[in-house]
């Protein structure tokens, strides 16, 4: 690992988290500071510290066995899902009312990129490009708060968002829905948006689960 300009600890616990949202680390899968030094080349002291963080993220948990993790479960997928479905709505409409032309440009290549990737069956940048669509939203909505909400939920569910995506017909229905919202964004019809964004992060959650179910 390269630590120049973010702090170790900090740099620990990033790669550590990816590597539990991403199931890199598999729920209930055992891991060890010394394991964890071994890997990342680092003394005790960081990998302490990004374990605490996990804790407190409801990451990992103590257990007789040792340290384990716990990842995102199918029942925090659902909540997250839910509070999505609640507010993303709110997110769309700001977008519709302070996105500038070049946050429209921004969104619009966002999901030419994700055609062309979709025609090529590139999940992983299927799923990067969905988490670009979506924080370009966030980000120009208007609103910090909703923004520093979204992020992390977005973030949080990264293995189910690519588990969604898996197939090409549920790959193609995802990016099929975020050109749709993008339409309605351009006819700046902020109720049209929301309705479409409704419908997406619903069957984003019926693809997620629909996944673990046949896992």
């Amino acid at each position: 690992m390269d630590y120049k300009t973010v702090s170790l600890s900090d740099q620990v616990f990033e790669h550590l988290e990816s590597n539990i949202l991403s199931g890199v680390y598999e729920r209930g899968q055992i891991i060890t500071e010394l394991q964890l030094c071994s890997e990342l080349g680092v003394s005790r002291t960081p990998i302490r510290e990004a374990l605490r963080r996990l804790f407190q993220e409801h990451l990992i948990e103590d257990t007789p066995r040792g340290t384990m993790v716990l990842g995102i479960t199918p029942k925090d997928f659902r909540d997250m899902s839910e509070i999505r479905l609640r507010i993303e709505e709110l997110a769309v409409r700001g977008f519709v009312k302070h996105a500038s032309a070049d946050d429209l440009k921004a969104l619009n290549e966002a999901v030419d990129f994700q055609e062309f990737y979709l025609a090529r069956g590139d999940v992983d940048q299927l799923k990067s490009l969905d988490g670009r669509f979506h924080e370009i939203i966030y980000a120009s909505c208007g609103s910090m708060i909703l923004r520093d909400t979204l992020s992390p939920l977005h973030k949080k569910i990264q293995q189910y968002r690519r588990n969604a995506l898996r197939t090409p017909e549920r790959a193609a229905c995802s990016v099929k829905e975020h050109r749709e919202i993008l339409e309605a964004i351009q006819l700046r019809d902020a109720d049209l948006a929301a309705e479409r964004m409704q419908q997406h992060i619903q069957h984003a959650l019926q693809r997620g689960m629909n996944e673990v179910e046949e896992a």
